[in-house]
């Protein structure tokens, strides 16, 4: 069975940081492309941060998480994480990764067209 699932998620003041996992199950997660996407309460979901198949081309980053956020993978483990650091109250929403369609990419997009896979998601709470 094709899943992914993420963790990681949790409550965090201001200014703290945290580690999400998006864990692939039944596929190798390494041939495709990853996407981190996020959706707060009446919002729609945005993406923010992606990369590509092996990890070997620059990452794409949202400018609201640029600088603060890092995504990266560990094709060993079949796992793609996204640290998160000097978190604001904006960053509240569901964090979702989602995996590219297209099998081998050489690029990644933070935009949801090519994403057909999806986690259930995690919580984060950004809150003094």
């Amino acid at each position: 069975q094709l899943q992914l699932v993420e963790s990681g998620g949790g409550s965090v003041q201001p200014g703290g940081s945290l580690r999400l996992s998006c864990a692939a199950s039944g596929f190798t997660l390494d041939n495709y492309a990853i996407g981190w996407f996020r959706q707060a309460p009446g919002k729609e979901r945005e993406g923010i941060s992606c990369i590509n198949s092996r990890g070997d081309g620059m990452p794409n980053y949202a400018d609201s998480v640029k600088g603060r956020f890092t995504i990266s993978r560990d094709n060993a483990k079949n796992t793609v994480y996204l640290q998160m650091s000097s978190l604001k109250p904006e960053d509240t929403a569901g964090y979702y990764c989602a995996r590219d369609w297209r099998p081998y990419s050489h690029l990644c997009t933070i935009t949801k067209g090519p994403y057909n896979l999806w986690g259930q998601g995690t919580q984060v709470t950004v809150s003094s």
